[in-house]
């Protein structure tokens, strides 16, 4: 490869590209920060013309200034975004509301509970390999259906993030397979296409996006997208894929039995298995490249909570310092976070309990408590959490070969160590965490036949290994973490009624 291939991702609270060299080095990358929209509680949005194209447009611009690189000279680009996300576009293609993200976005509850009673778990786990929880695209179709009929009447096409995208790149309305296969019950996973055999009241399944692989291009970037973005007009683009997915492609999730953990907004964890895994409490699709399986799983608010924790009980400290401060502050506490419990449920939880209803809750706090306490119990927290889904894997029969882990977090030596001892894994870090726009650029790569799959793992080789050190103290907090969510469920849903 002579050229280039540029990766673009859109995180929740973040979007980051990445400029590759035909040796999978980066060469020029920017970032810029967006908000996620809370209109009420239980309920998460974003803009999708501000908070995805316009930084897309930001990032193409900064990486091309800050190298100097001709746009003639990328070969293919390759996007990424949050998901699923349920984005309604009328016939132009613009959006008629904020985007409803994924699983941290539980508005659909009562769609979820009557598609199911409906259709029947046992039918959508085999049909769809899922059942259907807050994480599912069709009860959000069905929610704006019912909620917002004017919006609804005006819908040309039901997006995602990354769909979203590829249309202002190409004008093509396109979607991957590992996407679309969480826009249950609408999609059925036995035939890989769409379909209205479980549920014909939702939605026509022409306002759906064609379907392809995320290696797959495309189309190619129009000349209106050109002025916009500074792109060549005519480079290839990507059918793309979710942010996680593009994440562990980056760190050579390739093969059976590897793991990723992304230490992100949430904890997303995506295992490759040899065959389709049939687990209400974990999701199923395709992999991104055909004839290959994934399961996942995913917390929902983890690095969130830091972002909480640092806008709402450290504003003393300066905002472009106050993760690392924090993360020092925590290293006075000692592993068990001095007695705290930390539940980490502030949008209800995904994985492997399916609670929207679940609340966050600190428990066991006296006057000698610190910040630097309540911050390790956090983080402790979070990994209590990632431990309780990998035990799901392994009663699936599931135990990962390698974990690999990627994400910001892994910057935060408490927080990394906290999940290995609590988990009893070690941890793989490569030598390349910048994540998914990584993981883009290389797809980007693959799709043009300039790189294989396995070739990532000389793009990007390990660096080091975070050892398990398992411990009474962790094994103890474990128990009381599921006492503690087991304990207060019930108060938890009261205070879930409205007032």
């Amino acid at each position: 490869m002579t050229g280039y291939t540029l990766g673009i991702d859109i995180g929740t609270f973040e979007s980051k590209g990445a400029l590759v060299d035909p040796n999978g080095v980066i060469v020029g990358s920017a970032a810029k920060p967006h908000k996620m929209i809370v209109p009420k509680p239980g309920w998460a949005e974003h803009r999708a013309r501000e908070d995805w194209w316009d930084d897309l447009k930001f990032l193409t611009h900064a990486i091309l200034d800050q190298t100097g690189i001709a746009p003639k000279d990328i070969q293919a680009l390759a996007c990424s975004a949050i998901g699923p996300c349920m984005l309604p576009v009328d016939a132009a293609g613009e959006p008629l509301m904020n985007a409803v993200l994924y699983g941290v976005d539980g508005r659909a509850e009562r769609e979820v509970a009557e598609l199911t009673a409906r259709i029947g778990e046992d039918v959508l786990l085999d049909r769809c390999g899922n059942a259907l929880t807050s994480q599912s695209v069709g009860p959000k179709i069905l929610w704006l259906k019912r909620h917002r009929p004017e919006i609804f009447e005006r819908t040309a096409k039901i997006l995602t993030s990354a769909s979203y995208l590829v249309f202002r790149l190409t004008g093509e309305y396109v979607i991957d397979h590992y996407t679309a296969a969480n826009f249950s019950p609408l999609y059925v996973v036995d035939k890989l296409d769409w379909s209205l055999e479980l549920a014909d009241d939702i939605i026509e399944l022409e306002k759906l996006p064609r379907l392809a692989w995320s290696a797959e291009i495309a189309g190619a970037v129009t000349p209106d997208a050109a002025r916009e973005t500074g792109l060549a007009e005519g480079t290839p683009v990507t059918t793309g894929t979710i942010d996680a997915a593009a994440e562990a492609l980056s760190v050579g999730v390739t093969r059976p039995g590897d793991m990723m953990l992304m230490y992100g907004s949430t904890i997303f964890i995506i295992e490759l298995t040899d065959a389709r895994v049939r687990d209400p409490r974990l999701w199923y699709a395709p992999w991104l490249f055909e004839g290959q399986h994934a399961s996942m799983a995913g917390l929902a608010t983890s690095g969130t909570l830091t972002h909480w924790f640092r806008d709402q009980l450290a504003r003393d400290l300066d905002p472009a310092d106050a993760f690392a401060l924090l993360a020092k502050e925590s290293e006075t506490s000692t592993p068990g976070a001095n007695g705290l419990i930390f539940l980490p449920y502030f949008s209800g939880e995904r994985t492997p309990i399916h609670d929207p209803f679940a609340k966050g809750c600190l428990f066991g706090l006296n006057l000698t408590h610190t910040r630097g306490d309540i911050y390790r119990a956090i983080l402790e927290g979070i990994a209590h959490g990632t431990r309780h889904v990998i035990e799901t894997y392994r009663d699936v029969g599931q135990e990962p070969v390698r974990l690999l882990a990627v994400g910001g977090g892994t910057k935060n030596r408490v927080w990394r160590q906290a999940t290995s001892d609590i988990t009893g894994i070690d941890q793989i870090l490569c030598e390349n965490t910048v994540g998914a726009s990584y993981g883009d650029a290389f797809m980007a790569a693959v799709a043009i036949g300039e790189a294989k799959a396995d070739d990532i793992a000389v793009w990007n080789p390990v660096a080091a290994t975070i050892r398990a050190e398992v411990s009474e103290v962790h094994e103890t907090r474990y128990g009381l973490f599921r006492r503690l969510y087991e304990q207060t469920k019930d108060i938890a849903r009261e205070l879930s009624r409205p007032e």
